[in-house]
């Protein structure tokens, strides 16, 4: 039983961070097609953000898995 409760925390934690980078994807590539030239801002700024958000996500995965 908590095996699968530590599967169900993990596919989440998964779920809910593809979720933020897609977001973040989405919003970046709106905020590059309204200002060109602050592209090269935005792109780093978004893999930054999308690092700690999978960064959060790892350790959401690895927590579901010690609890157990």
């Amino acid at each position: 039983m908590t095996g699968t409760l530590a599967a169900l925390g993990a596919g989440l934690a998964v779920i809910g961070a593809g979720i933020g980078i897609g977001n973040i994807g989405g919003k970046a590539m709106e905020a590059i097609a309204r200002q060109p030239e602050a592209a090269g801002d935005i792109r780093s700024n978004m893999i930054l953000m999308a690092a700690l958000i999978e960064g959060a996500a790892l350790i959401a995965i690895i927590l579901a898995f010690f609890i157990n």
